[in-house]
């Protein structure tokens, strides 16, 4: 779960140098994307075997379901965030 969620944010910075090309920021902002899910999938083998409590789990998991709408909205709106030409 620690490499996962720390993937989450080493593949958002390397997304955000990669600002000058759409099609790589996006790439990068996709593999965010999947640790997130990632680790949304520890969390709930962390809540089967008993490690965390419920309320554990939810405030986590609500925690990557925000950061997975966040990603989503990168993804689909990647013009917001690109690196503009000077002309």
């Amino acid at each position: 779960m620690r490499r996962s969620s720390r993937s989450v944010c080493v593949n958002l910075a390397e997304a955000y140098r990669k600002r000058k090309y759409s099609n790589h920021f996006v790439s990068k902002l996709s593999d965010s994307d999947t640790e997130n899910g990632e680790t949304q999938t520890w969390l709930e083998f962390a809540l089967a075997c008993n490690y965390i409590s419920n309320e554990e789990f939810n405030k986590l998991n609500n925690q990557t379901e925000e950061v997975a709408r966040l990603l989503v909205y990168m993804m689909n709106n990647p013009e917001k965030f690109l690196i503009k030409n000077a002309t």
